[in-house]
């Protein structure tokens, strides 16, 4: 009783204990997936608003009720991203021969074996009938095509396919993965002829333009597979990569080639420190390198992957500014609860925003534990601030990767270690050598020789990690164990923050 009282009497508590709510309603209902009749749940609403209106003044009260309150909204902010069974949405039709007319909605997803595709339907009507009248319909669907042809962002096609609803594979939760994109149809064995172009956003249009001019420079610039693995550092494509992906996956590193939170904290971490090394005032460093974070975000595609690691990338920053984990847990928890407002379905079925949560909340919480035994290390290139948050961050995520993944990479702290300091030299040297290209291509041919040094070294050390045989092991772990891990590592986290507390105290009383 004293504890609730305690966080009633705190409003920055009451702020995190309500938008923890709001969360664990999103995740039950993520995960139970039952269904609500929405009058009854606009109805238990009306009723939890009632009652806080009446029971205002009584703290306890209201504070539970706000808290229920918060849990029934986490349920109907996911209750209503599932589509309507109307013939105005897509899903009407699941079942049926179709002739679909729309446009690419986002930037393709190529790989080795060919390209994915979501299309936002406009009209249809059905493939059988001779009739030219479209009906009005909304909603996405996905489908899977060859290399070649491509198609690009705003692209407008027309598609022929039998539609059916996402299901999910075997342990796989592959409806759920659509559903974070918006899409609960699957245009199979589509007919596509492209119809039109220019559709969608002019700006995402821009970028995606300049994306491509790019890729063209780097593959002018570099062989493969270094054109891709330049490509995968500056904007996160991982579609000629090939054996290397198996190799960064066994060594713990597959990080560098994906734009997640983990990558751009660790980043903005050691860039910050060099900057503090160059004599560049911390509080000046915090908006050069957020500017910086920016610009890659909307250089990278501004998608939704990149914005979260993006915002995980400032909030790590933000806590070195402000100095204050409690004032950063509220901001963190916030940045949770928008991103779920957004998309509900990202919290329990995307990988890569858990993974972006978790390592940032290890490297704002946990880099000031395991801090103490690396003080004597050098400080050469940023190595010591690198293994720190490289062993925070894969000590907070290793539970999750162990339960989502199965497999645990034995070798990835010495490998991170290793190539990490180098990244931000050869993304530096890549984008110059880019914007070079255009200006005087023989000297950027030139200054592409010495960052293919750099990956070059990266692959000379992923190959020999990943050639040894412990170097990754098959760990599966249920979810329970999970949650006794992380369980254990909030109480050590708080077991510090209230020892270190004391000591503050201890040290005020003895002046």
């Amino acid at each position: 009783m004293e504890g609730i009282k305690t966080i009633i009497n705190s409003k920055s508590k009451v702020f995190f204990v309500l938008c923890f709510c709001f969360l664990i309603g999103v995740g039950i209902i993520s995960v139970v997936d039952f269904k609500i009749d929405s009058l009854y749940l606009y109805l238990s609403l009306f009723i939890s608003l009632f009652f806080i209106i009446i029971y205002w003044r009584n703290k306890l009260f209201r504070f539970l009720l706000l808290c229920i309150l918060f849990l029934l909204l986490g349920f109907t902010r996911y209750l209503i991203t599932i589509p309507q069974d109307s013939k105005k949405n897509i899903v009407h039709y699941a079942g049926q021969q179709q002739m679909l007319h729309g446009y690419v909605t986002t930037e393709p997803d190529v790989r080795l074996d060919g390209v994915r595709y979501i299309v936002n339907v406009q009209e249809s009507k059905d493939s059988r009938l001779k009739t030219r009248d479209y009906e009005s319909v909304n909603g996405r669907v996905y489908f899977k095509s060859t290399l070649y042809p491509r198609y690009e962002y705003g692209d407008k096609l027309e598609l022929t396919c039998s539609l059916r609803t996402s299901e999910p594979v075997e342990d796989f939760r592959y409806d759920k993965y659509l559903a974070r994109y918006g899409v609960f149809v699957i245009c199979q064995e589509a007919k596509i002829k492209k119809v039109g172009e220019g559709d969608g956003s002019g700006f995402l249009q821009g970028i995606f333009g300049v994306k491509q001019v790019v890729a063209e420079r780097i593959n002018k610039l570099w062989h493969e597979p270094y054109a891709s693995f330049m490509a995968g550092l500056l904007y996160g494509y991982r579609g000629g990569l090939g054996e290397l992906n198996e190799l960064f996956s066994r060594t713990g590193v597959t990080h560098i080639v994906a734009i997640s939170g983990y990558n751009i904290t660790i980043i903005a971490t050691i860039l910050i420190t060099l900057c503090i090394h160059l004599y560049i005032p911390r509080k000046k460093a915090f908006w050069v390198i957020t500017v910086g974070i920016i610009v890659f975000v909307l250089f990278a595609g501004a998608s939704s992957s990149v914005v979260r690691a993006g915002i995980m990338g400032v909030i790590v920053l933000l806590a070195k500014q402000v100095g204050r984990a409690s004032r950063v847990g509220n901001v963190m928890m916030l940045t949770a609860v928008v991103m779920s407002l957004q998309n509900p379905y990202i919290l329990m079925w995307d990988a890569g925003f858990q993974l972006s949560f978790i390592s940032t909340l290890g490297l704002v919480y946990l880099v000031p534990l395991i801090k103490k035994p690396f003080e004597k290390l050098p400080e050469v290139f940023g190595i010591k601030e690198s293994l720190v948050t490289t062993l925070a961050a894969i000590m907070a995520t290793l539970p999750l990767i162990l339960y989502q993944f199965g497999r645990l990479s034995v070798v990835a702290p010495i490998v991170n270690v290793l190539i990490l300091w180098i990244l931000p030299w050869i993304m530096f040297l890549g984008f110059f050598t880019i914007i070079l290209s255009f200006v005087f291509q023989p000297l950027a041919m030139i200054m592409s020789w010495i960052s293919w040094v750099g990956m070059g070294y990266i692959v000379v050390v992923v190959r020999w990690f990943a050639s040894l045989k412990f170097a990754a092991i098959d760990v599966s772990f249920p979810m329970w164990m999970m949650i006794a891990l992380y369980c254990g590592m909030i109480y050590l986290i708080y077991r510090y923050g209230r020892s270190l507390k004391k000591v503050k105290q201890t040290t005020k009383t003895s002046r």
